[in-house]
């Protein structure tokens, strides 16, 4: 048997792919989780084979932005999981994240069931599964240009939050702040703060 981990927020789609994985004879789900910090308590104490993991979900805690950030403590925390990425938001930048941190898999939530089954069963193997057009993508992109604290200034500053307010959310004066959104906008060749995050998100980069 397959011993499968769930971490996703929504709790229908986890829900849902529960109940799907559950009809497999070779697949049991052994756990699930709404955040990050959970997903690693949970890997700890339930030690399953393959962690499926979102992207777009909350930290509960754990250091880091998003479940990126997660795949580092789910390893530590299991040794010998897997994490297979599993998200709506196919962006190469998101890929190469996901790989470097560790991941073995990376897959878009629209792919057919099937795709997925098959994904799980190959990372449970230690092989990889990646989606070619993605990966392609990721290689033609290349790494970020932005440094991590650009990167982070960058996406405390989504949803248009002052320079007082990014300031003290990421514990940096405001004459820092303004110094790293101005290289994040020149490295990204933006014309402003917006159209910096616009280019950032879409390319995975925050």
């Amino acid at each position: 048997m397959i011993r499968v981990l769930l971490a996703d927020d929504q709790e229908m789609i986890r829900t849902a792919l529960a109940t799907t994985l559950g009809l497999e004879d070779d697949l049991d789900v052994v756990g699930q989780a709404g955040t990050c910090a959970t997903a690693v308590s949970e890997a700890a104490a339930t030690r399953p084979d393959v962690v499926l993991l979102d992207v777009q979900m909350p930290t509960g805690g754990l250091p880091g932005e998003d479940g990126l950030d997660a795949i580092g403590p789910l390893l530590a925390a299991a040794p010998g999981v897997r994490v297979l990425v599993v998200t709506t938001f196919g962006r190469p930048g998101y890929l190469r994240r996901a790989l470097e941190a560790g991941a073995l898999g990376f897959m878009v939530k629209d792919a057919p069931i099937e795709r997925l089954l098959e994904g799980i069963r190959r990372v449970s193997q230690g092989l990889r599964q990646v989606d070619p057009e993605l990966a392609a993508a990721s290689l033609s992109l290349g790494a970020s240009p932005l440094t991590e604290r650009e990167a982070q200034v960058l996406a405390a500053s989504i949803g248009g939050a002052a320079t007082a307010e990014i300031a003290a959310a990421v514990f940096l004066s405001e004459g820092t702040v303004r110094n790293y959104l101005s290289a994040a906008i020149g490295k990204l060749g933006a014309r402003n703060r917006a159209e910096a995050i616009r280019t950032a998100l879409d390319n995975g980069w925050i």
